[in-house]
């Protein structure tokens, strides 16, 4: 009886700890109604989150917002928020509940939101990143960290890159969609993207290499210009 009674434990225990928010979600439910005219994605990887929303049949750029998280006893730190730019910097304290089926509950007192897994596959790429370094003129130049930054979250099969400054709270822009990383190939399949949505449905491919701890990544932008840039984990760039 005291073995089973361990087992139990332990297989409650094990269930426990392997929840995790990590990968990328798909908004489907907010207070009781079924989201049909907009997809709202949101990426948590590495204690960040990024969330970027688009009109389905305009493919238009509704908002974005994201920030740091706690797992456990989750909050959120606001960093960038295109709606409410006012909780930037705030810390918020919502409730989320693991359901069924690959789902999450977010209550948020004037929101109860419904989120469905899309994935959680994880490769090289994986995680938040900040850019360090950009070549111009054959010369690679490196960037300090300051206020205003540009991230780029990859989670779960899906990528979005910001640029923000939270001091300021202003916003400068920001895009997203699914991408692949296999064999020093890092190909990007643009969904949303606030500076122009006539750029949705692109596909840009890089070459990638992970060289001590930093992804270098070069190709052409979605301009055309070629590109050579440097990011390394947003955690030791921005660590207190």
């Amino acid at each position: 009886m005291k073995r089973l009674l361990i087992f139990s434990i332990f297989l409650l225990s094990t269930g426990m700890f392997s929840q995790s928010v990590e990968g990328s979600w798909r908004l489907i439910e907010e207070n009781g109604r079924s989201i049909s005219e907009k997809e709202v994605v949101r990426i948590y990887q590495d204690n960040y989150f990024a969330e970027g929303a688009k009109e389905i049949a305009t493919n238009e750029f509704l908002w974005a917002q994201g920030g740091e998280y706690t797992s456990g006893d989750y909050k959120i730190t606001i960093d960038f928020n295109t709606k409410t730019p006012e909780l930037v910097g705030t810390t918020l304290d919502p409730e989320l509940t693991f359901m069924e089926g690959d789902k999450i509950k977010i209550n948020n007192v004037k929101e109860v939101q419904i989120w469905e897994r899309i994935s959680s596959e994880e490769n090289k790429l994986s995680g938040n990143w900040a850019i360090t370094g950009r070549k111009r003129n054959g010369e690679m130049n490196r960037m300090q960290p300051g206020e205003r930054r540009t991230i780029k979250i990859l989670g779960g099969n899906r990528f979005q890159w910001v640029a923000f400054n939270s001091a300021t709270r202003e916003f400068f822009g920001t895009g997203g969609g699914t991408y692949s990383a296999e064999n020093g190939k890092y190909i990007e399949n643009i969904e949303f993207f606030s500076r122009d949505n006539n750029r949705v449905g692109a596909n840009l491919d890089f070459e990638f290499e992970v060289k001590e701890g930093e992804w270098h990544h070069s190709g052409k932008s979605s301009k055309g210009d070629p590109i050579y840039e440097i990011w390394s984990p947003y955690a030791q760039v921005y660590s207190e």
